[in-house]
């Protein structure tokens, strides 16, 4: 399930509709998709697009997207720190940046004009939107693993344009999910000089 971090504000929020109601004043619309006994744990891409294919198609049809693929990135992908570099920095693109998240989760983080800096948590089942020309760069989570559906108005994918002065720098790069938590509940509070 997604989650909203406002890192700024102190401010979490984690209910769907209020995640809804956050992301729509910026263009950003946020779904959950059914994920459980839609698709097999070796899905291949093309089974995914297939599972998902009534899906893919509403939404071809509402924003103009004409084609669809997916991306699976894991800690054994090649070249991966290489890849993650290239999102990793604030930039916007001319374009929609749509992503269903299938398995893994990462993070979004949004520099709109009119808000605050804040970060969009996806994992299994969440769907988002990041609209042409806003702000934002991608991190994935610790365990570096996301399998997303992404559709693209343009088959040839995004192209960056980098913010000269982004403002990435000042925000973790990581999320902070269970297994950190789970990582900071074993560490003893009490520091023995």
């Amino acid at each position: 399930m997604a989650s909203i971090s406002v890192p700024d504000e102190n401010r979490t929020i984690t209910d769907a509709q209020e995640i809804s109601n956050f992301l729509k004043p910026f263009g950003i619309w946020y779904e959950k998709w059914e994920v459980a006994d839609r698709i097999g744990e070796k899905a291949t891409n093309e089974e995914i697009l297939e599972a998902y294919k009534p899906e893919i198609d509403r939404l071809k049809q509402q924003g103009g997207f004409v084609t669809a693929d997916v991306i699976n990135v894991s800690p054994e992908t090649p070249n991966l720190d290489a890849m993650l570099e290239k999102f990793n920095k604030e930039h916007t693109h001319d374009e929609d940046e749509v992503r269903f998240t299938v398995e893994g989760r990462g993070v979004f983080h949004i520099h709109p004009e009119n808000g605050p800096v804040f970060a969009v948590l996806v994992e299994s089942g969440d769907l988002i939107n990041v609209p042409r020309d806003t702000q934002h760069w991608f991190n994935l989570c610790s365990d570096r693993h996301i399998r997303c559906i992404r559709l693209f108005e343009d088959p040839s994918g995004w192209t960056p344009h980098y913010m000269d002065d982004g403002v990435h720098v000042k925000y973790s790069p990581l999320c902070w999910g269970p297994d950190y938590l789970a990582k900071a509940d074993d560490i003893d509070p009490v520091v023995k000089l």
